[in-house]
This record gives C-alpha cells, structure tokens and sequence, in this order.
C-alpha cells in the first residue's frame, strides 16, 4: 500500500531533480568569495594553446561581456595585458612567473598575485582556458562546442574564490554558427554565476 508519505517524497525527489539539471557543469565557490566585492578587475589572456585560433576571440568576448554587466567600475581586458606584456618586460616576468607557479606546482603565489594586483590595479583577476573550440559531429548532429574554465583569483591573497567549467554546444544542418557567437553565450552564462 502507498502511503502519503512516500508519494511526497517522490514529488520532492523528482521536483530536486528537475531543479539540478541547470547550472554548470562545475562551479565552486570560496566562503570568502561572500564578502568580497572588487571594484576592478583583470582578464589575464586566455590560456589558448590546443586551440590558438581562439586567443583572440575570447580575450575579447571576456573584456566585453564583464564590461557590459556594469558590476565593476573597470575591466582590464586579456588583450590589454597582452600587449602590456609584449612592452614591458618587469609586467611579463611577473604574469610568466606566478603562471608557471600555478602550473607547475599548483600554487597560487600571495605576493606574486599581490604583484598581479598593483601592476594591473586590480582586487582581483581571472585566469581563462579554452579546452575546446571546434566544430565536431556528435550522434550525426553537426555541432560547434565551446567549452570554458574560468578560475577567479583574489590578487592581495592570491586566493582562489571561484572556479567554473561550462561547455555550449550550438547544432547545425547547412549555415556554420561563428564560434565567437557560441562563445559569448557560454561567457554570459558563466559570469551570471561569478561572485562580485
């Protein structure tokens, strides 16, 4: 016999289910992420390398779209930084260095980031990588997929607050969608979940 009990908590479990399948695929976010609200922020270029043709795109489209969400009173974009990087050598050194760090040893450096922070004048920057950028077929379905890890790194402590990985997928017959219209939705969707 079906007690009222157990069809309640069937409803719940089903009505759970139905709220998890949004969201990203991976979002986490430090407690101290809640009491932090930085005014300027910096985009570091994006980490491109499986898919080079996208650096250009996606240091544009981050600059863009933190832009255009008006949370903060500046935005350094992954295009600035750049060109910053290729005229000044002290400005290079520090980026290559705390990178490498973070790389090698999975170590966010305090006073390398600290550094970060003073020479961008931001409270906190954001490390982006590309880890797919392409057109695929998946199931006999022409795709273009985009997929995105964002880690956002508090620059006085060098702390990380907030770390998400997303992927949009964009299905086609004849007409291509242009990938950099793929990824500023995926960006858009992203940044909606990021602290600020």
């Amino acid at each position: 016999m079906i007690t009222k009990t157990w069809i309640t908590a069937v409803i719940a479990l089903l009505f759970l289910g139905i709220l998890g399948c949004g969201g990203l695929r991976y979002s986490e976010v430090s407690p101290e992420a809640r009491d932090f609200h930085p005014r300027r922020v910096a985009v570091l270029p994006a980490d491109t390398r499986a898919f080079a043709e996208a650096k250009s795109d996606v240091d544009r489209l981050f600059a863009e779209v933190l832009s255009e969400q008006k949370w903060f009173a500046d935005v350094v974009g992954g295009e600035a930084i750049g060109r910053r990087m290729k005229s000044d050598e002290t400005f290079r050194q520090v980026i290559t260095d705390y990178l490498a760090k973070l790389a090698n040893v999975s170590f966010s450096d305090p006073s390398m980031s600290e550094r970060i922070g003073e020479l961008t004048g931001a409270e906190a920057f954001l490390l982006v990588r590309v880890d797919y950028w392409n057109y695929t077929t998946e199931n006999d379905k022409k795709i273009a997929k985009v997929s995105l890890s964002i880690t956002m790194i508090e620059a006085k402590t060098g702390k990380t607050l907030w770390t998400a990985v997303h992927y949009k997928i964009s299905d086609y017959m004849i007409i291509k969608p242009d990938l950099p219209d793929v990824a500023r939705a995926l960006i858009r969707e992203m940044i909606g979940y990021m602290p600020h």
